[in-house]
This record gives C-alpha cells, sequence and structure tokens, in this order.
C-alpha cells in the first residue's frame, strides 16, 4: 500500500475546501438566473500534489458561509484516510462504486460499496473515509459552509493509486 506524506493530507484537507484559483464549473446561466452544468462540459482540477483525485466546484464557494455544491472524481484505487468535516455533507454517487467507511481507523476491507444513484449523508464531526477501489469514481457533495478537513492521522495522508486491501 502506497501512502503519502503528511503534507499530501493537509494539501488534500486544503483542496477540499476549494483552494485559491480553483475555477467554478462553466455552467450556462440564462436570464432569469437559471444554471445549467451539461454532461461533457465539466471542468476538473486536480488536488495539488495528489495524484487521482479531482475536484470541480459547481456552486458556491466552501470556503465561506452558505450553500456550496461540488463533485469529486477518485482515480481507480485512489481513498481518503479517516477525516472529519465541521458541516454536514450530503453525497450522491453518481458515477461507479465508491466504497465508504466510518470511524477513525482506516479499514478498506470493510467498507460498504454504494452503487451509482445512492445517496449517504456524513454528519458533521463524525470520522469516515471514502474512495474508488475498481474503477473511477463521481460523488457529488452538497453543505452549508464554511467547509474544512481534519485528518485524525495526518501523517498518513491518503491512499493513492495501487490500494491493496484484505
Amino acid at each position: 500500500m502506497k501512502r503519502s506524506h503528511g503534507l499530501l493530507a493537509a494539501i488534500l484537507g486544503a483542496a477540499l475546501l476549494a483552494p485559491a484559483g480553483q475555477a467554478l464549473a462553466d455552467t450556462a446561466k440564462d436570464d432569469h438566473g437559471f444554471e445549467i452544468l451539461k454532461l461533457g462540459e465539466e471542468v476538473w482540477t486536480d488536488y495539488p500534489g495528489i495524484a487521482g483525485i479531482k475536484i470541480m466546484v459547481i456552486y458556491g464557494n466552501p470556503k465561506q458561509a452558505g450553500p456550496y455544491v461540488i463533485r469529486v472524481k477518485f482515480a481507480k484505487g485512489t481513498m481518503s484516510m479517516p477525516h472529519f468535516h465541521p458541516e454536514d455533507r450530503l453525497v450522491t454517487v453518481i458515477k461507479g462504486t465508491w466504497y465508504s467507511g466510518t470511524g477513525k481507523t482506516f479499514e478498506p476491507w470493510d467498507t460498504v460499496p454504494l452503487p451509482a444513484g445512492t445517496f449517504m449523508l456524513h454528519p458533521a464531526g463524525e470520522g469516515h473515509y471514502d474512495g474508488a477501489k475498481d474503477d473511477e469514481v463521481i460523488v457529488q457533495i452538497a453543505g452549508n459552509g464554511p467547509s474544512g478537513t481534519t485528518f485524525f492521522a495526518p501523517d498518513l495522508g491518503t491512499v493513492g493509486n495501487g490500494l491493496k486491501t484484505k
């Protein structure tokens, strides 16, 4: 199993807050304020220094107070280490099978497979870890900012491509 350094954990935490310079999705806005993001018009940004994870801010700004919507793309074999957020997060699996585990201990063999169309609430302050095992995964996350990510063991960071499970 490949593990990144603590610096990568800090970068991931910052990336989940939509880092400065993060481009918003290129939504089409009409004269009445309706916005549309069509399939194939997504604009993804790499997490700085972390291969296998991309983000797209669709609406709002996770760093600021108010509602936000982001999408996160996990490459095959990429999972986050146990962490929590200060706000409730509403997660919908858009593509692939997302694997989610709860608690402070990383046990990827004991995750729950959540296929496309599944909804999951991540309660504020509760430990969890998640990602992709067998194929690429895209999840959409909505919440009310300001958002943040705190890792239980920052020195472990994320598990990159090549994830091995029991």
